[in-house]
């Protein structure tokens, strides 16, 4: 399957149809979606005098989408607001295999002049949206005072991509007034389909503390190579603030691409071994779509320290600034002046790569009135009443992401984002349905709520279950939203929509269950090898009714401690009790250390025993070394836990 058969088609225009059907009548594509009038400009009226609407072939004699392919060069702004959305088109200019995908077959949208027939005045572009592409149709109208582009536009008179682009991104959102103003990462994402994160470098300490500089330089570093899109800022405090240059040539309020990040050799000694131990320089290379390059610190143009940089090395990465807008700076320098970075990371979930591959989970979801908005953890009394999707961590210990993105629009107000996030909890080894009792639950991390169209969160977690509960931050706020988890391996992501245990269509003979029990397997101590040999890497399996529930193995010990838990939902609570076994993990075969059987039906809450260990089969009720700590609850209301 190709990478468009199963696009949406926006407003339900058919890109291959309408430029067949103006072929056929020998006309030039009108958009009347997005008409070539001040509808399509801005809500607010008469906010741009004079601006009229001109094909390229009117502006100039020989246009071209592309002229020598794309660069960050190509990107500068106009009389709009949205250096974000600029930034963003300047980092996606940076990697063919990025802009093949929002600028689809580039070559046959190309003007031809030995085949002028072929132009039908008509463009496509495909953006990202809630898990799935989306083709845009524009006709090539764009708007111009006095034969001059007024948004965006190349440094090459006759290269009309970025401009053609920002048209169709603007007919996304309704006008181009709808552009003034902005999250670079949220174009970034729609550029992209990945998920987006913003660093506050401020409060990370990376301009005061070298160590941390050098970790974050390095991460930078990395995502650079796995081709992720960078952008940075200076956050502007108030209005007054907003495009306001720093005494170092900083625009603050302004989104600069991250183009490169370097460790680049220093001029240093000579000698046979220089080559090896010859110092770096950590540097980065910025791009401020405004196309002027204002840097007036360290390795700004016709700087004296250019002369440090070994010769061999500006000649490689091109370590020159030209009056294209792109800069260069010390990575100390970067992290004391610059705020905020944010980097949007391409996911690669396709199993036929050599590069780092994801295991995705996604659903679309709703927060709604009246059982399905219950704010945030503030709420005590209704959080769990939000959305909730359980995954699995299979790794002894791993790094995985989480992206909640909410399903906002943009107005003439601006976007109307609720302020949002999430919360993850870990659970039972085996649940299958909601949580209702955060209690028995260990909160593993919660994400920063703000009103931002998404919230990303790399999190650390060990082997086992866990639940996401996305949540506004008060109760009762309605709206749609995405989730996406990546994993390194098998997440089993899963929406849970039920309470509890339903009775089967198919088998309304089968009994319901009567209780519910929790049983959380602290740890034990005093545990004995056969062979007395030392340490074991004891586990615990847990029996009840059918079902059993295994816990991983604690490594080399006698005294294992795993604090893991399983919840099981009873139909026969006298006549079928629940069994607890504890086994030493081997390389040939498992070695059996003793059981404990729980033959108690009675409610309870939170009750911590301390039980002892008997053998089987032959041992039948002999005791065994050791003794085990569990916490037990059980109760007849099936939704308590």
């Amino acid at each position: 399957m190709g990478l468009f058969d199963t696009v949406k088609k926006f407003k339900g225009q058919d890109y291959d149809a309408l430029k067949k059907e103006c072929k056929e009548k020998g006309t030039l594509f009108i958009d009347p979606e997005f008409p070539p009038d001040d509808r399509s400009l801005f809500y607010t009226k008469g906010k741009l005098a004079g601006v009229a609407w001109m094909r390229p072939k009117q502006i100039v004699d020989n246009p071209k989408l592309f002229v020598e392919g794309a660069s960050s060069n190509d990107v500068s702004q106009g009389r709009l607001g949205n250096c974000w959305f600029v930034a963003a088109s300047s980092c996606l200019a940076q990697y063919s295999e990025i802009w093949n995908k929002v600028i689809p077959d580039a070559a046959g949208q190309e003007w031809d002049d030995q085949k002028p027939e072929n132009y039908q005045g008509i463009f496509r572009f495909m953006f990202w949206r809630y898990g799935e592409w989306t083709e845009v149709v524009i006709d090539d109208h764009l708007p111009v005072i006095n034969g001059e582009l007024v948004f965006i536009h190349s440094q090459s008179k006759n290269e009309f991509w970025s401009a053609l682009l920002e048209k169709a991104y603007a007919k996304f959102f309704g006008c181009y007034e709808s552009l003034d103003g902005g999250d670079l990462n949220e174009a970034l994402e729609d550029f992209t389909g990945g998920v987006s994160d913003t660093y506050e470098m401020d409060k990370m300490g990376v301009a005061t503390e070298p160590e941390k500089r050098a970790e974050f330089f390095a991460r930078m570093q990395k995502e650079m190579d796995r081709r992720s899109l960078m952008s940075a800022s200076i956050p502007a405090e108030s209005a007054q603030e907003m495009e306001a240059s720093t005494d170092m040539g900083l625009v603050k309020g302004h989104a600069y691409g991250v183009t490169c990040v370097k460790n680049v050799h220093l001029e240093g000694s000579s000698g046979l071994f220089s080559i090896f131990n010859r110092p770096k320089l950590a540097m980065v290379r910025l791009r401020n779509p405004w196309g002027q390059c204002e840097w007036k610190g360290a390795f700004s143009d016709g700087s004296p320290e250019w002369d440090k940089i070994d010769k061999n090395d500006q000649k490689k990465i091109g370590l020159t600034v030209d009056d294209d807008g792109e800069f260069w700076m010390t990575f100390e320098d970067f992290c004391k002046y610059f705020k905020q970075v944010g980097i949007c990371r391409n996911v690669n979930t396709s199993l036929f790569t050599l590069t780092k591959t994801w295991n995705e989970g996604l659903h679309h979801g709703a927060w709604k009135k009246p059982n399905r908005a219950g704010g945030c953890l503030n709420n005590r009394d209704t959080f769990l009443n939000n959305p909730q999707y359980a995954f699995d961590i299979t790794g002894e210990e791993e790094e995985f992401m989480v992206h909640l993105s909410q399903k906002s629009t943009r107005t003439k107000e601006g976007s109307t984002n609720e302020t949002m996030g999430f919360t993850i909890f870990k659970v039972e080894i085996n649940r299958r349905y909601r949580i209702h009792d955060l209690s028995h639950h260990e909160k593993l991390v919660s994400s920063v709520f703000r009103n931002s169209r998404s919230i990303f969160l790399r999190p650390t977690a060990t082997r086992g279950r866990y639940v996401i509960v996305p949540s506004t931050f008060d109760k009762d706020i309605e709206s749609e939203f995405l989730i996406r988890i990546y994993t390194d391996s098998a997440n089993n992501f899963k929406y849970l929509d039920q309470d509890q245990p339903q009775k089967s269509w198919w088998n309304c003979f089968s009994s319901e269950p009567v209780m519910v029990t929790h049983i959380k397997i602290i740890g034990a101590h005093g545990l004995e090898k056969q062979d007395a040999s030392g340490g074991a890497d004891p586990y615990a399996i847990i029996k009840c009714e059918g079902e059993s529930v295994r816990t991983t193995s604690c490594k080399n010990t006698t005294d294992p401690n795993w604090n893991q838990s399983a919840l099981f939902y009873r139909k026969k609570p006298l006549g079928a009790p629940i069994k607890i076994q504890i086994w030493n993990n081997n390389l040939l075969r498992d070695e059996y250390m003793g059981k404990h059987v729980f033959m108690s039906a009675d409610e309870c809450s939170h009750s911590i025993q301390e039980v002892g260990l008997i053998g089987r089969k032959k041992e039948q009720g002999a005791p065994r070394p050791g003794k085990v700590r569990v916490e037990i609850t059980q109760s007849k209301t099936l939704t308590s836990i």
